[in-house]
């Protein structure tokens, strides 16, 4: 399988999050932003997704 550049992905999230933008935002705001921007702000949405077990007492500053 040929691997998927940044850019590319950055255009199916565009797609799929213009479709069905994220709380605060509309549709022109995904259409207008780099791509870089967008694939942060993924990340940032699915920062602990695999991570059902994640909870406060788990999470130390050191």
């Amino acid at each position: 399988m040929k691997p998927i550049s940044e850019h590319e992905l950055a255009e199916k999230l565009r797609k799929q999050y213009i479709e069905s933008p994220p709380e605060g935002m509309t549709p022109y705001d995904i259409k207008y932003m780099s791509d870089s921007d967008l694939l942060d702000m993924d990340y940032f949405l699915h920062e602990f997704d695999d991570d059902d077990d994640f909870e406060e007492e788990d999470f130390y500053l050191f």
